[in-house]
């Protein structure tokens, strides 16, 4: 429902973003009165300059990235890290957000794509322009489509003589759930569709052609190894409502052509009924599909089982039945063969899996680490050469902020080839990893340190839960996530119950139990933690975004152990919810089935039924226009709060969705989070 809640970056709700959360309050009563310290704490928490899209050349001897900021630039280097330059991208486009590197066939040529002016409100019509550059730096970029839309998930045909990507056609929005939605006024779900669909550029020429059917929202895709087919998850729109019943389709690679289903969990039987699909993937001879299949909450956060399937269609095969890690992203390396980026308990693992017949067996693995790995573009994938032999990502821990990084794919991890952040440190102290043993589960979790800590004292604990449910708590750079440890208190990241990274029993553990099992898990984590570290039990806070937001509005519901909340774009009534938000299929996977058919196990997590029960003080905050926790719940909860007597606060941010765009809301969400808890905690009391 929700996703990983980095405090920065975006909530979630199957569908629900919550990761790092910028939400700024512009709009609502007085700013928060530690503003100024706040200020100060979060501009030295945020002086790591920011990586975005990493991509190596099919030859293997470049790597390519974007270095954002107020002028972002295309980077090159060779695979050592040496030669560094910035691409000339032209003057115009100096100051346009760039998305979407991809390397020509021929590794002599990028392409990306440049949004020059996207509106934060998301009402505007969007422009997105297809430029191609040049790696020998001679030349500015050539424009090779004006697009009156919104485009994505560039890639190359191999012959190199077109660029497929989705395109959203007239697009006012992001081809995203967690964007901010349309005003809800006029004639509701009438007309005001957006449909995103394969399109596909030709370089010469620049003439546009769509490839799929205009009845189709397209989620994902990828070009057979010959060419001639495309393979697909679609589902008929709204598109970021029916993600989570998209279907597998192959079609011929040209406009108008029949598409056949070829694995559709709806109707299938097996593990994968009900289920999701994500990250289709052509096997080199292509007569086979790969993709990864599960439970999962968004679109994007990638975790489960891998599956294949015939590219003509028939049985879809589970290849790794009953495994204990939790597979985030894969390539075809050779017939019989797939490279997987995975979670095991918290850590990313790189392993080989070999294929044989409708199994796939796990080899030694590459490497693990405790570490966050990925190009930037999607969630733990990586960037190979042609051969695979080679390959680059960025990469973060919890003690090093983000580098790039690139070399021989092996049993010793790729060494940084950049050092743009080698003199950032963390004002935050040590972060390890913890586990406990709950009710038969061995779960996992991280505890940061406070800043400065010292043995002889105790401290206040805030416990941040993800969003998802399906997500996790990776090693990575949290900078202003890790405010509330960098401002004196323990700050606790559990994976309950619900999580990736031990597999799919796990992740399922939740199923029509949402704040139970998986609070219990959280609640053993704060006994654990209390036994390593001087934490004060009656100091202790939750905060959330998304499923986080929920799970900080029901935990007060069950348990006095929280003497303060903040809870972001949080869901308070799962009944009123069902009827409310714009991605209503995310939750039939989880609760088993509608509300209409069976409103029992909403009925059963809805926080506002246990209202009565709440001592908590609760920070409440919502964007304006979020489709995936729609600011009602957070009325809802607020109200009752207020009519029970409990201290309160609601803030809702104009023209916002699930993900804060609009970096004054982020600072100010902050600010008013780090208030809330030292008011209620007391840091240094």
């Amino acid at each position: 429902m929700l996703s990983r809640s980095h405090l920065l970056l975006g909530l979630l709700l199957p569908g629900i973003l919550l990761g790092p959360i910028a939400f700024a309050a512009s709009a609502t009563d007085t700013a928060p009165a530690t503003g100024s310290r706040v200020s100060q704490l979060l501009a030295r928490l945020d002086q790591v300059k920011r990586i975005g899209p990493v991509a190596i050349s099919p030859d293997g001897l470049h790597v390519a990235w974007l270095l954002q900021g107020k002028q972002p630039t295309i980077q090159l280097t060779d695979i050592a890290g040496h030669h560094a330059q910035a691409l000339n991208t032209g003057t115009e486009l100096a100051g346009c957000a760039k998305r979407d590197i991809a390397w020509a066939p021929d590794s002599q040529e990028i392409a990306f794509i440049a949004d020059c002016g996207h509106d934060l409100t998301n009402t505007q019509a969007v422009h997105n322009d297809i430029y191609l550059v040049g790696i020998d730096n001679k030349t500015a970029p050539r424009r090779l489509a004006e697009l009156s839309g919104y485009a994505r998930a560039l890639a190359w045909t191999k012959d190199g003589r077109s660029l497929d990507f989705l395109y959203v056609s007239g697009a006012t929005r992001l081809a995203n759930a967690v964007a901010a939605g349309k005003a809800r006024v006029g004639v509701i779900g009438e007309g005001d569709l957006e449909l995103q669909r394969v399109g596909s550029i030709d370089v010469a020429s620049g003439t546009l052609r769509t490839l799929t059917a205009d009845t189709l929202y397209v989620y994902e895709f990828e070009r057979s190894p010959d060419g001639t087919q495309i393979a697909y998850t679609a589902a008929p729109p709204p598109g970021d409502g029916n993600w989570w019943v998209a279907k597998l389709y192959v079609q011929e690679a040209s406009a108008n052509m029949v598409q056949r289903v070829v694995a559709d969990p709806a109707t299938m039987q097996g593990s994968l009924h009900g289920l999701q699909m994500a990250l289709p993937r052509w096997s080199p001879d292509g007569a086979r599909i790969a993709f990864i299949g599960g439970l999962m909450s968004d679109q994007g956060s990638n975790g489960g089982d891998l599956y294949s399937v015939p590219a003509a269609g028939g049985v879809v095969s589970d290849l790794t039945p009953g495994t204990a890690v939790t597979p985030r992203w894969f390539a075809w390396t050779a017939q019989d063969t797939l490279l997987v980026n995975q979670n095991v308990k918290g850590q990313v693992q790189l392993a080989a899996y070999t294929l044989s017949g409708d199994r796939a067996s796990i080899q030694a693995p590459y490497f693990n680490l405790p570490a966050t790995i990925g190009t930037g573009s999607s969630a733990l994938s990586l960037s190979l050469s042609a051969d695979h032999q080679r390959l680059a990502f960025q990469q973060s821990t919890f003690e090093q902020a983000p580098e790039v990084h690139a070399g021989t794919l092996g049993h010793t991890p790729p060494p940084a080839i950049t050092s743009l952040n080698a003199a950032v440190k963390p004002d935050w102290g040590k972060a390890v990893s913890m586990e406990w043993t709950n009710e038969g589960h061995r779960v996992q979790g991280w505890l940061m340190y406070p800043a400065n800590y010292d043995p002889h004292k105790t401290y206040p604990l805030i416990v941040n839960v993800h969003g998802g449910p399906s997500w996790d708590v990776l090693p990575y750079w949290p900078g202003m996530e890790a405010m509330y440890a960098a401002s004196g208190y323990f700050q606790f990241m559990p994976n309950p119950r619900g999580s990736f990274g031990q597999g799919e029993a796990f992740v399922q553990a939740n199923r029509k139990d949402f704040g139970y099992g998986d609070l219990r898990d959280i609640l053993a984590g704060i006994d654990a933690v209390e036994k390593q570290a001087p934490v004060d039990d009656r100091r202790i806070g939750i905060a959330g975004a998304s499923y986080g937001g929920f799970m900080s509005m029901f935990a007060p519901t069950q348990t006095q152990r929280f003497h303060a909340a903040v809870a972001a774009a949080g869901a308070s009534d799962w009944q009123s919810y069902y009827g409310e938000n714009r991605i209503d299929q995310w939750l039939i996977p989880y609760f088993g089935a509608s509300l209409y058919d069976d409103p029992a196990p909403y009925a059963k997590s809805s926080a506002i039924n246990f209202i009565k029960q709440t001592k908590t003080p609760t920070l409440i905050m919502v964007g304006e226009r979020d489709e995936e926790a729609p600011p009602s719940q957070s009325f809802e909860y607020w109200h009752a709060l207020k009519t029970l007597g409990v201290p309160t606060q609601l803030v809702v941010y104009p023209d916002e969705g699930h993900g804060f765009a609009d970096s004054k809301h982020v600072q100010d969400y902050l600010e008013r989070s780090m208030d809330w808890f030292a008011k209620y905690l007391a840091v240094g009391k």
